[in-house]
């Protein structure tokens, strides 16, 4: 048997997962595969590496220094991101918060992120690799249409994958994973909205056709996954933790106390639910 966690983005919502991760590590629960989707993925490489509060503390250090992220940044020729690319994904893991390489290596599973490749608009699946010391993967997944640049790897533009696939679970299946956990970062009655901000987001991807028409059917697709995910669910085949309540967290959330909250109820719930998990994934 294959198992598998899946981790949704949501820019700072993620923080949730980052309390189930952390929980997880307490446990000792791992899977033989993840995937995760823009902060999903950028913040699970730090679950593999075992690396307890490690994505909690970068958070609350972090959150309001315009370093990391701001306007400033945005106007910054060789950055034009809302976030200090340089700084999140070389500075904190090379010299303030270090990634643990080593044990990220020594897992015996497979790590992957979904992006989307601005040419075609499909979802590509790209494994993490600690080679890549830039984070180019980690930094694609992560590129929210407008807040990002595109990133480019291999000479193909690349931005955020959960405008193709928000929540990978159908590739953790492809993958040969017969059960998974999924982790979600709204609540239950969540469902997505094309909204008039989103409407002229589209527009202004007028040079990635396939971007633009990505970005309106978006909402679609993530309440077409969160139904077959209910589905799936009732059928035993996956286990979907999420949490309570996001109304009035910002995905660019800078209260530190809504911050603290949200990854406690991630905590919380990964350790209530550590027994169902284990025994779902027959772990020793």
């Amino acid at each position: 048997m294959k198992t598998g966690i899946v981790f949704e983005g949501g820019a700072f919502r993620t923080v949730f997962s980052c309390g189930v991760m952390d929980a997880f590590i307490k446990k000792n629960i791992y899977p033989d595969y993840c995937i995760g989707t823009s902060a999903g993925a950028a913040y699970g490489v730090s679950y593999i590496s075992k690396q307890y509060r490690r994505n909690i503390d970068i958070l609350l250090k972090y959150c309001n220094d315009k370093r990391y992220m701001g306007m400033n940044n945005m106007l910054d020729k060789n950055n034009r991101s809302y976030y200090g690319l340089e700084f999140v994904y070389q500075t904190i893991p090379e010299e303030l918060a270090p990634f643990d390489y080593k044990t990220y290596d020594e897992w015996k599973g497979e790590f992957y992120a979904a992006v989307t490749n601005c040419n075609t608009g499909k979802a590509e699946y790209m494994k993490y690799s600690t080679s890549d010391r830039q984070n180019l993967v980690l930094q694609a997944t992560c590129a929210l249409p407008f807040l990002f640049p595109t990133i480019t790897i291999d000479g193909v533009p690349y931005l955020d994958g959960g405008l193709s696939d928000s929540i990978p679970y159908e590739e953790a299946f492809r993958a040969g994973c017969d059960r998974l956990l999924v982790v979600l970062t709204r609540e239950e009655s969540y469902r997505k909205q094309t909204s008039e901000s989103t409407r002229m987001l589209s527009r202004a991807y007028l040079k990635y056709p396939n971007i633009a028409e990505d970005i309106l059917k978006r909402a679609k697709r993530y309440n077409t996954s969160v139904k077959r995910l209910a589905e799936l669910e009732a059928e035993k085949k996956v286990i979907v933790l999420r949490p309570d309540n996001t109304k009035g967290f910002s995905r660019l959330e800078r209260d530190r106390s809504k911050i603290i909250k949200l990854y406690n109820d991630g905590f919380q719930k990964g350790i209530v639910n550590a027994d169902r998990i284990r025994d779902f994934f027959e772990l020793d």
